[in-house]
């Protein structure tokens, strides 16, 4: 069973650097959904079910991220 670590420590942005920061929050999130739709597509729907999931869930749960 593969195990997908999604947590990441987040720090407040400084109110200065407000668009700098939201936009590189804005590229880690696109980041951690790209590598959330990676590592699903790479399950064998057999491992998908075993988790509740089908293929046409994969970009509804990356969508969380």
């Amino acid at each position: 069973m593969a195990l997908i670590d999604t947590s990441r420590a987040h720090a407040h942005p400084r109110p200065a650097l407000g668009f700098i920061s939201r936009l590189v929050e804005a590229v880690i999130s696109w980041n951690d959904r790209r590598a959330t739709r990676k590592a699903l597509s790479q399950l064998s729907d057999r491992e998908l079910d075993d988790i509740g999931l089908s293929r046409g869930d994969i970009d509804r749960v990356a969508r969380r991220f």
